[in-house]
């Protein structure tokens, strides 16, 4: 874990940046060096400050709420947002996001153990090999420009174990923050150790690492000079946005931030909390008032040894202790508990969703709306409003799901309080167009209840045999609740029947595949119209 220490002594000879001339530059990395010095603290990105007369209208305010993260210039003296390579940063130790066997195929990594040279990666193939999911391992960092590489796993993201990859993601910034200062490293740059190719959406792991890195500092700062936020055209604008919530740049700021800031920031570590795992200890066990004695008693000899105390109890209820009863009906006791059990976990289900909606109405979804994969039309027959959902034009494979899972509620909240429909088109459909069935079922699990009782009809449009098999086996082992809600439909004409074509938006590829495989005009069987309400 985080109790790995390096030896200076042992190090290699090596370039660093500030060996001065005679050092070597095995790599010609001199051209591409970036010192920290010349890069622009965070608190000189300050904004205006309050002005006499705004900070005077601030103080006949009433103060409802207090800021846990207040403003602090000497913390944010010690902060650094950067866009760029890490590899090129000159710092002391620089973080390395990676997998479990250190084999990750990404850009950073590649290009990290290029630069390390060839005994950089003998070095963490015999001595590191494996780190586990919030583990971090530190190793040399031999023709790099840092001294140290600080290796950690973070976390894959699952929207139904959200609590496990949170607590997961902020062991591995503790632990590299911790392995930090155990090997005296004063300049770090650190990578956004939650990533997109494990699923983790960018602003929730942003708020756990500025909120962990901000607790850290708050103890240990004068351990640390500058701590480097390195970042990529992805997150920068994340981080920036994020970071004045924990860092706030003037006391307007901070006030500003304060309704920003989200339920959960963690504890005096900045660890997310979750209360109903939270153990109340007392310091010690106490005896009934007027145990001890008389008032006038010393303290000393108020005091009752708790050993002979447990055993005059005992002796005086033989046969009355709880081990000494019987047992109950192991039965009676699960239908007893099974009710607060099942409304648990519709209490957490719900609170999963809560947050998921929070967030769907900040979000920007200008990006997936411009797909047109999935959008609101007109009615049907029965004034209920239509959702259309185009497999062809969702690319399953490049975009980021979570935010596809935001932008559906986005758009089906407001509507799915009432009865609705779903048509989904899955005209020329590909298995690139398919997310994978484990996210379908963790979407399926987290939906407020709602969203089943109030579906009327998920009509299937040009449904293929293999379509037909997957939604069987979904509806049967998954979605049970809405196995009598699907129906297949071979032609839109079909589904002309249940909407007005006026009502429904259909694209042109559609109409067109429809005429090749039905003809212009064919016959809609009269009990295929009807629709039961």
């Amino acid at each position: 874990m985080a109790n790995q220490t390096l030896d200076s002594s042992n190090r290699q000879n090596r370039w660093s940046p500030t060996g001065g001339d005679d050092a070597v530059d095995p790599l010609g990395l001199r051209d591409s060096v970036v010192h920290v010095e010349t890069l622009t603290r965070w608190n000189l990105t300050q904004l205006p400050l309050v002005t006499e007369d705004e900070d005077n209208d601030d103080c006949n305010q009433v103060e409802t709420k207090v800021s846990p993260f207040p403003w602090r210039n000497d913390l944010n003296n010690k902060i650094v947002l950067w866009k760029g390579d890490i590899t090129e940063l000159s710092v002391h130790a620089i973080v390395h996001s990676t997998n479990e066997k250190l084999s990750d195929k990404t850009y950073v990594t590649q290009k990290l153990f290029q630069k390390a040279g060839p005994k950089f990666e003998a070095d963490v193939r015999s001595n590191i090999r494996v780190c586990k999911t919030g583990e971090a391992k530190i190793s040399e960092g031999f023709d790099l420009l840092c001294r140290y590489v600080i290796h950690t796993v973070g976390p894959r993201y699952n929207v139904r174990y959200v609590t496990a990859a949170e607590g997961a993601l902020y062991s591995s910034y503790r632990n590299v923050l911790q392995l930090a200062r155990e090997n005296s490293v004063r300049t770090l740059g650190l990578c956004c150790i939650h990533s997109n190719k494990r699923g983790y959406p960018p602003q929730e792991g942003a708020h756990i690492a500025i909120r962990t890195v901000r607790r850290f500092l708050e103890k240990y700062g004068n351990d640390v000079d500058t701590m480097v936020f390195v970042c990529d055209e992805d997150t920068y604008s994340v981080y920036q946005s994020i970071l004045p919530l924990y860092f706030p740049r003037n006391p307007k700021e901070e006030k500003e931030n304060i309704e920003r800031l989200p339920e959960d920031v963690g504890n005096e570590m900045g660890e997310p909390v979750i209360p109903e795992r939270q153990i109340r200890i007392m310091d010690k066990p106490t005896l009934p008032t007027g145990a001890g004695g008389s008032d006038d008693e010393n303290e000393f000899e108020k005091t009752v040894d708790l050993n002979e105390e447990f055993g005059r109890s005992i002796n005086g209820t033989v046969g009355q202790h709880p081990f000494a009863s019987m047992e109950e009906d192991p039965d009676e006791r699960k239908k007893r508990w099974s009710r607060p059990v099942a409304e648990i976990r519709h209490l957490e289900q719900k609170k999963r969703y809560e947050r998921l909606l929070k967030r769907a109405r900040t979000e920007d979804f200008t990006d997936i709306s411009a797909l047109r994969c999935l959008y609101r039309t007109g009615q049907d027959r029965f004034g209920r409003p239509v959702i259309v959902f185009v497999g062809r034009k969702f690319p399953a494979n490049t975009i980021d799901l979570n935010k596809a899972l935001l932008y559906f509620i986005h758009l089906l909240d407001p509507i799915v309080d009432r009865d609705y429909v779903v048509v989904y088109f899955h005209t020329n459909t590909t298995g690139n167009n398919l997310p994978p069935m484990n996210f379908l079922k963790d979407v399926y699990g987290i939906l407020d209840h709602k969203y089943k009782k109030n579906l009327k009809t998920f009509y299937i449009i040009h449904p293929t045999w293999w379509s037909k098999f997957a939604t069987w086996f979904f509806t049967t082992f998954t979605a049970s609740d809405i196995k009598q809600k699907v129906q297949s439909l071979k032609g839109v004409q079909y589904l002309y029947a249940k909407i007005n074509p006026d009502q429904i938006d259909i694209p042109p590829f559609v109409l067109d595949y429809d005429i090749q495989e039905n003809g212009p005009r064919y016959f809609v069987p009269f009990e295929d119209t009807v629709e039961e309400l």
